[in-house]
């Protein structure tokens, strides 16, 4: 069930961090990988780093309609089809709500909400006219709770929940699935960035920031892998049929219990 076998999958933000490790899994499970990146530069990175023929770099401004368009245009022009889209491009910021610039309000979610949106209406014509495809959102666990400092953030992620229902339920008839993965706190760089922003933020140390903020709440005080992510987004790819459709699955050391 988890095998490709040559499924063309497009993943945004996959320069690096989880977005990275997933276009790796893909590419081991027998994917052609489209890696798409605001950094072209990392996008190519990863290309080098996945080492095999069926792998293609491309910009995408999640952001743009004009640059979602033409780069799953060039995908389509090389392979003829999208099977799979990750939508997992993302920022982060933090402040208290009456901080919170209505500019970074509407920053992140124009990259995680609009960029979900934007990518999803690319593809989808052509998931239709092929007769399926999975698209597949990077959620959180912040799409089920909330924490101080990231109201733009935990609106997002809950919006994302939304977006993916609407998705699979046009899309059923059409063999076009829709799920969210909803991580714990994973270790990437964006994580990483934001241990020094909570601790000044809520006048406590990074330590407590790590150990009471971020994973207070799990079972084992342990962040969640890049790679558990992946074999989920690779589970939610290969799902054979539409009876997996509209769902989010949460990865997150027990944090958050459903």
């Amino acid at each position: 069930m988890y095998d490709l076998n040559g499924k063309v999958c497009v993943v945004t933000g996959a320069g690096s961090g989880i977005g990275r490790r997933i276009a790796e899994r893909y590419a081991l499970a027998g994917g052609k990988v489209v890696v798409a990146d605001l950094n072209e530069e990392g996008a190519q990175e990863t290309v080098r780093h996945l080492n095999v023929d069926d792998a293609m770099a491309v910009r995408m401004d999640v952001t743009d309609e004009d640059s979602v368009n033409g780069a799953v245009g060039r995908v389509i022009e090389r392979f003829g089809r999208i099977d799979v889209l990750v939508s997992n491009a993302g920022i982060q910021i933090v402040h208290a709500i009456q901080d919170f610039s209505f500019a970074e309000w509407k920053k992140l979610l124009s990259v995680h909400l609009d960029g979900a949106f934007l990518t999803s209406k690319a593809v989808i014509p052509h998931m239709y006219e092929q007769g399926g495809g999975s698209i597949v959102f990077m959620g959180s666990v912040h799409s089920k709770e909330a924490s101080p400092l990231k109201s733009a953030y935990v609106t997002a992620k809950h919006g994302l929940l939304g977006l993916a229902r609407e998705i699979a339920t046009e899309g059923g008839e059409h063999g076009v699935r829709a799920n969210v993965i909803c991580p714990g706190f994973v270790k990437t760089p964006l994580v990483e960035k934001q241990i020094p922003e909570q601790a000044r933020d809520l006048g406590i140390s990074e330590k407590q920031v790590v150990e009471e903020v971020m994973l207070g709440g799990t079972v084992d005080k342990e962040f969640t892998r890049p790679g558990d992510v992946a074999e989920v987004a690779l589970m939610f790819a290969t799902f054979p049929s539409n009876a997996l459709t509209g769902q989010s699955l949460v990865v997150s050391h027990g944090w958050y219990m459903n």
